[in-house]
């Protein structure tokens, strides 16, 4: 069955650099979904039940803490595997998502290698098709793994 993401992100630029980075995964068959808020990410789990969600903190009118927290709480959507993405970097931000649920927490800007890491690590994909390119040039890789977002 095809593996499905889902991204809950506000903000138009973030959510389509998600996107971009994340359609690197349809070679493999996983389909990327993506919300702008809350609300919205809510009847889309219900319908889509994605295995995996990045979820951004700060959404208008519900928390990424509440959807984080509503999505666990349900039985039929416990088992979903939740990165928080946000700009929240504070020790007690990372603390209150995984209270509230959270299995990852990755703060922006963040590193493009180990978003990817985390999200076949979340889908179970092992295939080295889904690793970029080598580049013995460190100081470009640098550059370019890490967004600003």
């Amino acid at each position: 069955m095809p593996k499905k993401v889902l991204i809950v992100e506000d903000q138009p630029d973030s959510r389509r650099l998600l996107e971009d980075i994340l359609n690197h995964f349809s070679e493999q068959g996983a389909t990327v979904i993506s919300v702008r808020d809350g609300l919205e990410a809510l009847e889309t789990i219900q319908r889509e039940k994605p295995d995996l969600i990045l979820l951004d903190i700060m959404l208008p009118g519900m928390s990424g803490y509440d959807l984080c927290e509503k999505i666990k709480s349900n039985p039929e959507t416990a088992s979903t595997y939740i990165v928080v993405i946000s700009a929240k970097h504070q020790l007690e931000d990372r603390k209150e998502a995984i209270k509230r649920g959270a299995d990852d927490y990755l703060v922006k800007p963040f590193d493009v290698q180990v978003l990817l890491g985390q999200v076949r690590k979340a889908l179970g994909i092992t295939h080295p098709s889904t690793s970029p390119s080598p580049d013995t040039d460190k100081s470009k890789k640098s550059a370019r793994s890490l967004f600003i977002i």
